[in-house]
């Protein structure tokens, strides 16, 4: 409600969510398009509700710390292999989450991945519209936010997703900004998740290719997030607190980080660490055995 010069009251028109939102998808622009119309305020469809921001968050200098794992010489001798198996173990059953070094994709590789992808989202929209969908039978989808219209409120991002296993896109039906560094690290991230499942079965003391056999490494999927400059960041969230629906995520952060971990009843956040990757313990794993390891809860602030 509102009063004019005149004294009058002027009822505020009723907030109409559904047509915001499905205005904001037609553009097929994405939170980037709303960034480059220099917008000064976050629009409504995109607030989080108050309690997405009650539970604590202790910053990255707080008594607990991410375990970071060292996965050097992990194939060349037998007791650092060992060590690992239970460091793995460890980690997964008390956190779910764990970060990893020296696990064999070169500095090189993870940089340019994320450049190319930052390429892809910085490109003229009208390269983008190409891509931007809500079918997700396709194997290459472009959109922001996958449940927009089903989620109480959006995250500030945008995200294009790439189906790269077991039935993978033709290459040059990839978006040529990160066409073929999207070729690269998917065999790269392939590579590495057959040794974490490895890892993973070991330390549940079962056979190295127990769940490999399970088929728990035949999928993957490349989700590639972007979330720009946030005019009223603390309104929103880059990707609100979620579980994981896979077997395992293996995540590359960029610098800027804000990446949380829900541990022990406290957000945490997880720095980023020049090099390494982030493992996340999926909801199908977790559930497929119960009690072994724990399941992980994430958010992204912005």
């Amino acid at each position: 409600m509102a009063v004019d010069k005149a004294g009058e009251v002027q009822l505020e028109p009723e907030y109409d969510r559904a047509r915001e939102i499905k205005a904001f998808d037609e553009t097929k622009a994405g939170v980037k398009g709303l960034v480059d119309a220099g917008i000064s305020e976050v629009p409504r469809m995109f607030h989080q509700p108050p309690d997405s921001f009650g539970e604590t968050y202790l910053p990255t200098a707080s008594q607990y710390s991410i375990p970071v794992i060292d996965l050097e010489g992990v194939k060349d001798d037998r007791s650092t292999r060992k060590s690992i198996v239970e460091e793995v173990r460890i980690a997964s059953k008390e956190w779910g989450f764990f970060q990893i070094i020296n696990h064999g994709i070169p500095v090189s590789v993870l940089e340019e991945m994320k450049v190319s992808v930052r390429r892809f989202f910085e490109q003229d929209v009208e390269l983008k519209k190409h891509f931007y969908t809500r079918d997700l039978t396709k194997k290459v989808v472009h959109n922001s936010n996958f449940l927009l219209h089903t989620t109480p409120a959006a995250s500030w991002r945008d995200t294009i997703c790439c189906y790269m296993a077991p039935d993978p896109p033709n290459p040059e039906e990839l978006p040529e900004p990160f066409r073929d560094m999207m070729v690269e690290y998917t065999d790269c991230i392939m590579s590495l998740g057959h040794l974490l499942f490895e890892l993973i079965s070991e330390a549940l003391g079962l056979n190295p290719d127990h769940l490999l056999k399970l088929d728990c490494a035949k999928g993957l999927s490349q989700l590639c997030h972007y979330a720009p400059a946030c005019p009223q960041p603390e309104l929103t969230l880059g990707t609100t607190k979620h579980s994981d629906n896979s077997f395992l995520t293996v995540l590359l952060q960029d610098r800027i980080g804000g990446l949380q971990v829900l541990y022990e009843n406290e957000w945490i956040g997880v720095p980023p660490v020049p090099g390494a990757l982030v493992v996340n313990i999926g909801d199908l794993l977790q559930e497929s055995l119960e009690n072994c390891i724990k399941q992980s809860t994430i958010n992204y602030k912005i």
